[in-house]
């Protein structure tokens, strides 16, 4: 069929279905193309961009027939911006579509034909919901901008007041761009690895309202700390301002070395009852108003009387783990990243928690330790590990343990999938599966899973 279709040549195409990047897909001819900012049932004129071998990819031109779930985006750059792939979907429909990315991945890749997977638990509030931005600088033709990576690249789109993130960020990023304007200050290049200004990181306290800003550099050192924090002491929302250095030729943001130049080294925010402090380098989710409802969700799943002894793997600055001790006997937190453990230890004093001890390390390291060495009998496993899924060793282990109960929380619908398959293989099913939209407007979704242990 590939010679049938030319790039740049024109086509009408009928929308069938919606991919797991939120992409559309329909066929011309049964020649299926890829079409990102279309909608099933949609009919749209497209032009080829790239013809593979059995299919292709197109680039919207004008939509003909649309979708009754079609909507105006709100941001002025979504399409272009690589953040928002799902404005022009209504936020209904949102939530059915991440309901059946789950189901879908559950069966596809895990074999979970049959089981139920309850609608995404929804927000009032599906923008204006971050409290994290991370903004990358470039130049211009009009000079310093600031914004985010268009999709699939390292071109900054710029942006000025995104519709997911803080109102509170645009009149801030505004003064540090004036600031760089007023002492020369230039912008780091990717390709040649010089210049100053990397990017621009802002934490908001959702429910404190306290702000952290922290201006990350391609140097070691930094002439104007003082100057940057008079040009960010006018708002009194922040409370802390960062510096961090990174010098080297890598595509993460922030760098080893993070210095406090004004102000408080952490900022805090709530989830229901628990306080939290955040340092530049804490995992903290960024929905607050979904994250209550997260882990609401998780300790409806562990079901705790007061007498469970709980591993939470992969516990960053111990959120989950505190949640879980107000109604556990005693929780153990494990997570690799040795300042979130500092923090998770002093976020329990916080909250007056004595239940919770944390351990910094591999998940796949310490949870045999506690396991083996110090004999502890896990009742209750919760698992919330990053993008890639549990290590294959953890995995094991749990098959080892045999808690009662593996509550499974994801971000990532499809290694969640595979790992649920080798739990299930033998010693667990699945109970109950519900999705949470932590990210509106994007293809991302959060899962929790709780399953039992198979009796014998």
């Amino acid at each position: 069929m590939k010679q049938d279709f030319k790039k740049n040549e024109h086509y009408i195409i009928d929308i069938t279905d919606i991919g797991v990047n939120g992409e559309g897909i329909g066929k011309v001819n049964g020649f299926t193309f890829f079409v990102d900012g279309t909608l099933p049932g949609e009919k749209a004129e497209i032009i080829a961009t790239k013809i593979k071998k059995g299919y292709g990819y197109g680039r919207l031109v004008n939509i003909i027939a649309a979708s009754p779930d079609r909507i105006e985006p709100m941001c002025p750059v979504a399409g272009k911006c690589g953040g928002c792939s799902l404005q022009h979907l209504s936020y209904p429909a949102q939530l059915v579509y991440k309901t059946e990315k789950v189901r879908q991945n559950l069966a596809r890749i895990g074999g979970f034909c049959d089981i139920g997977v309850s609608l995404a638990i929804g927000t009032h509030q599906p923008f204006r919901y971050r409290n994290k931005a991370q903004y990358p600088v470039a130049f211009a033709d009009n000079g310093i901008v600031y914004g985010f990576y268009a999709n699939h690249s390292h071109r900054v789109v710029p942006c000025e007041d995104c519709a997911i993130n803080s109102a509170e960020n645009k009149p801030i990023l505004e003064a540090i761009k004036a600031f760089a304007v007023k002492y020369g200050l230039d912008v780091y290049d990717e390709e040649k690895h010089c210049g100053l200004l990397r990017h621009i990181v802002i934490k908001n306290g959702f429910h404190t309202g306290e702000t952290m800003v922290c201006l990350v550099i391609n140097s070691d050192s930094f002439e104007y700390e003082k100057e940057l924090a008079a040009a960010l002491s006018v708002f009194e929302s922040v409370k802390s301002i960062y510096l961090s250095f990174n010098t080297k030729n890598t595509n993460v943001i922030m760098g080893d070395k993070n210095k406090l130049i004004s102000g408080k080294d952490t900022v805090t925010d709530t989830i229901g009852e628990l306080r939290f402090n955040i340092s530049p380098l804490s995992f903290f989710q960024v929905n607050p108003i979904q994250t209550e409802k997260l882990y609401s969700t998780v300790l409806e799943f562990a079901d705790l009387n007061g007498s469970e002894t709980v591993i939470d793997a992969y516990c960053g600055i111990g959120t989950i783990s505190l949640f879980l001790a107000k109604r556990a006997k005693k929780v153990y937190g494990v997570e690799i990243v040795s300042e979130a453990v500092d923090a998770a230890r002093q976020n329990a004093l916080l909250n007056k928690i004595e239940n919770a001890e944390f351990f910094a390390g591999r998940a796949e390291d310490i949870v045999p330790m506690l396991y083996e060495k110090n004999a502890v009998r896990a009742d209750v496993v919760v698992v919330d590990p990053p993008r890639k899924g549990c290590d294959e060793n953890l995995l094991k282990l749990i098959e080892d343990m045999l808690p009662q109960k593996v509550v499974y929380v994801s971000c990532d619908s499809a290694t969640l999938a595979r790992d649920l398959k080798i739990l299930c293989s033998k010693s667990y099913s699945i109970k109950k599966v519900q999705p949470v939209d932590m990210f509106p407007q994007t293809v991302h979704v959060e899962c929790v899973v709780l399953m039992s242990r198979v009796k014998d």
